[in-house]
């Protein structure tokens, strides 16, 4: 791994087993990082920057002038997702389990009076990693008899720049937290480009076939992840 810059832009550089090159600009902060095969010369990556420096520049100003969303304190009043739906915040003191219920478009949030704000984020993420948790064996049962092959294991966890990994030898796939508040097909669609890497290692021609043949609406799912923001 190593860096290029061009004019004012530091872009970094990762060669990998693929046959393809590809560029990203992370929205998080305008980071530029390209991947390409392990063989190709440093003058060819250079010149492919160079090629895609205006779309780049674009990419950066539309990310520098998307509104943050403010940090979520959890109290009542604010819009929490779920499942693609907003719900309004409705916090509710108890001294019995800590907990969330859905009622409508209403999130009601059980917790311990006098309860901080990391203390209310940690039920919120334990109650959307046990939605998932109830979730994705169902959608990996689906897809192993469609696509013929076999997932051992899975996990939940919150990653910060993707939304999914796959462990190709243990035949076990991890999902992100975050998925619980996107659309059910975000997180079907996630789930089925993991195990399409139990059929082919790399994002290649042949990955794409497989994505294809099995989730022919992929791409726009995939636009529909990237328009929600959080992830490049």
């Amino acid at each position: 791994m190593k860096n290029m810059r061009i004019e004012d832009i530091e872009i970094q550089v990762i060669k990998k087993s693929i046959k393809n090159m590809y560029i990203a600009v992370y929205k998080a902060d305008g980071r530029v990082r390209i991947t390409a095969p392990k063989r190709m010369k440093d003058e060819d990556i250079r010149n492919f920057a160079v090629s895609k420096l205006g779309w780049i520049k674009k990419q950066r100003a539309k990310y520098k002038n998307l509104e943050i969303e403010p940090q979520k304190e959890y109290v009542s009043g604010e819009s929490h997702y779920f499942q693609g739906r907003a719900y309004l915040l409705n916090v509710i003191y108890t001294d019995k389990k800590q907990r969330v219920e859905i009622h409508k478009h209403q999130m009601d949030l059980y917790i311990r009076e006098g309860s901080t704000r990391e203390q209310r984020k940690k039920v919120m993420n334990e109650w959307y990693r046990s939605q998932l948790k109830g979730e994705i064996p169902k959608l990996i049962e689906k897809w192993e008899q469609i696509m013929g092959v076999k997932v051992n294991s899975f996990g939940v966890k919150l990653m910060k720049t993707k939304w999914g990994t796959c462990n190709i030898a243990a035949k076990r796939i991890w999902i992100n937290l975050e998925l619980a508040k996107r659309s059910p097909r975000c997180l079907e669609y996630i789930v089925v480009h993991e195990m399409a890497h139990l059929l082919e290692r790399y994002h290649n021609k042949r990955f794409y076939t497989y994505m294809d043949q099995y989730l022919p609406d992929w791409k726009e799912i995939k636009e529909e992840l990237k328009s929600g923001g959080s992830l490049a």
